[in-house]
């Protein structure tokens, strides 16, 4: 059975509370549910992270080698400035998709660059918390 680790990076916890008219009412507990039912329907395992530290998310990558078929990640603001987590996902070579609930691309300029696509098969923002059941598909469509 493939394995999947969803990992959600700063300010993720917030989520229902924080700016609602950009990210939505659900929460964080609402994508872990949301990903739970899907990950049922495809028959594949699903676990969960969430850190507002750096450094704790690249431990998880790191130690996500050899255990994970496959990374779902949001890494939140560190997308437009960690190299730690871009290097860390090249590192470990884990097939990884990154999501966002808002669209990047419409929103601040500096929201625009992501550090974290260099390393990712592929991108999905702006479809809300569903960004999430879709990169489980996407996953499991490409035989990842």
């Amino acid at each position: 059975m493939k394995s999947i680790i969803v990992l959600n990076g700063p300010n993720l916890n917030l989520l229902g509370n924080r700016e609602p008219e950009i990210y939505g009412a659900d929460t964080l507990a609402d994508i872990e549910k949301l990903c739970m039912k899907k990950a049922v329907s495809l028959n594949i395992q699903v676990s969960f992270f969430q850190s507002n530290i750096e450094g704790e998310l690249v431990n998880e990558i790191q130690k996500s080698k050899n255990k994970q078929d496959g990374i779902i990640l949001n890494a939140g603001a560190y997308t437009h400035t960690s190299i730690a987590i871009m290097d860390a996902l090249i590192a470990t070579q884990i097939p990884t998709i990154e999501v966002h609930i808002s669209n990047i691309y419409h929103r601040e300029s500096f929201r625009h660059v992501s550090y974290i696509s260099k390393a990712t098969i592929g991108q999905i923002c702006g479809f809300g918390i569903y960004g999430y059941s879709m990169a489980l598909d996407a996953i499991i469509q490409n035989n990842l």
